[in-house]
């Protein structure tokens, strides 16, 4: 059966130069890269060569990357640290991943935070003057935003976010996962920013939080020294050389992602012609990233239309893979408040691989399911 995958941004596939490199690691430096003796610093300099690819895509030192299982861990790493000491207010929004929603409704759970929830504009991007309102209430330690959201593909405002944050003396976490290697980084200024091997053609398991020269981070977890005490547990050579190789491709990517635009296009208008009335994309209005459609199918479940649409062999999603499998409305589209798009929508993200064929398998397919429906 011919497969169609427009999911890119719940994960990407890897290169194959990637899996090779990983191959060849596991063959030759499988070694713990703490032991000292050439066994382990074989295993090493694969680490380091990863920690420096990544360091160069993000115009940073190397001792400022510290490498994690991936996005969910950076970002818990960069909130909980940021909140080491009780006290403080952190602001942020309903459009965040889980890995930073969920955190900071922990971190108010337990008392260590109170957190200032913004307020977000239809089209789906921050409020910078509600941002301005949040800061001037006082004793913000930490704005945390993502540069892309996952769902809709809208451009959030960063650059803004992090003057204004440095403005009244507060520290800024950029979720870039959803951006490092698909557009120009825009959160170099930030205190903090995450990335995942896994959306830039790299392998799962592994991925990095970047920091500012001198920033402490205090831990999350505890046991030996790896990762200079901030992240403990042992470092996998194998998948520090899949990252080295996606961190070194993802360097010469954003023109490719960007050539995906028309594409994306030739595909919203598609679907939205064969859509019921009353179908929309959501956050139309935004800055989007070039790859990534979001569309509400008035009539439709989203567990309904992803499971006919996989059916006929075209791999999409209902929201954040990190969501998935939930009976809850995306989050994103309640903040943007739309409570029908919440529970009707499905996001094509395309990604480098992608072609005009697969626009155009995608699109019969689909016109297939919704003339099934009305029939």
């Amino acid at each position: 059966m011919d497969r169609v995958y427009l999911d890119w941004n719940a994960t990407t596939p890897p290169l194959a130069e990637v899996v090779a490199a990983m191959a060849e690691a596991a063959r030759e430096t499988w070694g713990n890269p703490s032991s000292v003796h050439a066994v382990g610093r074989a295993a090493r300099a694969r680490v380091e060569e990863g920690r420096e690819a990544v360091a160069k895509l993000a115009r940073c030192d190397p001792r400022d990357v510290v490498l994690t299982s991936g996005g969910t861990e950076a970002n818990n790493l960069a909130l909980r640290s940021a909140f080491a000491r009780e006290g403080g207010v952190l602001v942020t929004s309903r459009l965040e991943h889980p890995s930073v929603a969920r955190v900071a409704e922990a971190l108010e759970r337990e008392g260590r935070a109170r957190v200032r929830w913004l307020r977000v504009l239809p089209e789906g991007i921050l409020d910078l003057e509600d941002l301005a309102r949040a800061l001037s209430e006082g004793d913000v330690r930490l704005v945390a935003l993502q540069s892309v959201n996952a769902e809709t593909g809208a451009l959030q405002p960063v650059r803004e976010v992090i003057a204004m944050a440095h403005r009244a003396a507060a520290r800024v976490h950029v979720d870039t996962v959803q951006s490092f290697g698909r557009s120009e980084d825009v959160a170099e200024e930030a205190d903090t920013r995450s990335l995942a091997a896994h959306k830039m053609r790299g392998p799962k398991s592994i991925g990095a939080l970047i920091t500012r020269p001198g920033l402490p981070i205090a831990p999350v977890l505890l046991g030996g020294s790896q990762e200079r005490g901030i992240r403990p547990g042992t470092v996998d050579p194998v998948a520090a050389a899949g990252l080295a190789v996606a961190a070194r491709h993802a360097g010469s990517s954003p023109a490719r992602w960007a050539a995906l635009a028309p594409l994306r296009d030739t595909l919203e208008a598609g679907l939205l012609r064969d859509a019921r009335p009353g179908s929309r994309v959501n956050g139309a209005k935004a800055s989007r990233a070039p790859h990534v459609t979001s569309v509400a199918f008035h009539g439709w479940s989203s567990p309904e239309l992803v499971a006919a649409l996989d059916l006929e062999g075209v791999a999409a999603s209902g929201g954040s893979a990190c969501s998935a499998g939930t009976a809850e409305p995306s989050a994103v589209l309640l903040a943007m408040g739309d409570p029908g798009a919440a529970t009707s929508t499905i996001r094509f993200s395309l990604g480098e691989e992608t072609t005009t064929d697969d626009v155009t398998f995608a699109l019969a397919a689909t016109a297939s399911v919704l003339a099934r429906a009305r029939g």
